[in-house]
């Protein structure tokens, strides 16, 4: 293991329920209400749900109308990812002020390196205290923060004590904490492969930390070095503020199977929307992938590319016709639709992107 000399500090700062929390802000008489954001028609989806409406069970890609079901006087209110990227941007000039060293995953979390911080003591917990009440202050929204020597335990400790929480996992507190962690809490384990292990007898980290490198390579492939690693607290990552993505994609699992291709096209035609909010921020791309998992869990992949990049969501859902067959359907149904975009272009090639709004 490292020397203490050779730690770095790291923070993981996570908005708690930021979507809704927004729109709770800028409307007061939504406070303390049930609020979904997203839309509210039958084929809606839920993009977020503030912590009134988790209660009832409420979450994230969950159709809208099981929402309503689930939530009496559930308010839904439309996406507005402008006015989310702008609170974003805010937040991160408030980080930039402690370091440069930022490393966002999305509008309403990022990765801190703060080992030299710019300013603030040198006491990393003290930077995260102070950052979060510079966000209340500057936004009026709550942000949860997680504290260790590496980004995997800094994302783990940031989910213990949320809603608006701090969580501090010490080097020498590490071997103990991952020990006793549920499998199921360990970043970068989904649900699939948590049933896996679980069905291999394994239920905590102390379970994990069982098998040597080879065997979790036999097991889960490339992966297996990742969970043979953060078991053990392991996470040489660095924090990286220029990162370049690679690709944008999106995907929802739905509550029951889609039978019918005109359901599939519809659905990913609503893919399609969120996947253009988030491509509007990345180069242009050359190759749409749709991804599909079917009721049996089997997955396939279809691709199609454009050689002069993909510019326009018509463009996207022309190629829906071509890459949804009839013979894509199966008997046991689509349990999960996905669509992305990758194969950038270099800056220099890249034709004006026209975005339809």
């Amino acid at each position: 293991m490292e020397s203490s000399a050779d730690y770095r500090k790291i923070i993981h700062i996570d908005m708690d329920a930021f979507y809704a929390s927004v729109e709770q802000r800028d409307h007061p008489e939504l406070k303390g209400k049930p609020v979904a954001v997203g839309g509210s028609s039958d084929r809606g989806v839920v993009a977020a749900a503030s912590y009134e409406a988790r209660k009832f069970g409420v979450k994230s890609a969950m159709p809208s109308a099981i929402a309503a079901r689930n939530c009496p006087g559930l308010v839904f209110v439309k996406p507005r990812f402008s006015r989310y990227k702008e609170v974003s941007q805010q937040i991160r000039e408030i980080f930039f002020e402690y370091t440069d060293l930022v490393e966002p995953l999305s509008l309403d979390e990022a990765f801190l390196d703060v080992t030299h911080a710019k300013k603030g003591r040198p006491s990393a917990t003290l930077i995260a205290k102070e950052i979060r009440a510079r966000i209340s202050e500057a936004t009026q929204l709550n942000a949860s923060a997680g504290v260790s020597f590496n980004k995997f335990l800094a994302k783990t400790a940031s989910d213990v004590n949320k809603p608006n929480g701090l969580f501090v996992i010490l080097p020498e507190e590490a071997d103990a904490y991952t020990a006793s962690l549920p499998i199921s809490r360990f970043f970068g384990i989904g649900k699939v492969t948590a049933e896996k292990m679980k069905k291999a007898g394994i239920f905590f980290g102390r379970d994990l930390r069982k098998y040597d490198l080879p065997e979790l390579t036999r097991r889960f492939g490339k992966a297996g070095a990742y969970y043979y690693n953060i078991v053990r607290g392991i996470d040489h990552r660095q924090v990286k503020p220029d990162r370049e993505r690679k690709s944008v994609s999106v995907e929802n699992t739905f509550d029951s199977n889609l039978m019918r291709r005109e359901e599939v096209i519809d659905r990913l035609r609503q893919l399609n929307e969120e996947l253009f909010r988030r491509y509007s921020k990345q180069k242009v791309g050359k190759t749409l992938t749709v991804k599909v998992k079917y009721g049996d869990f089997q997955q396939i992949t279809r691709s199609k590319t454009i050689e002069l990049g993909i510019t326009a969501k018509q463009q996207v859902e022309d190629a829906f016709d071509e890459l949804v067959t009839s013979s894509l359907m199966k008997p046991e149904g689509i349990r999960l639709l996905g669509v992305g975009i990758s194969n950038f272009l270099e800056e220099v090639d890249q034709p004006q992107l026209v975005l339809e709004f």
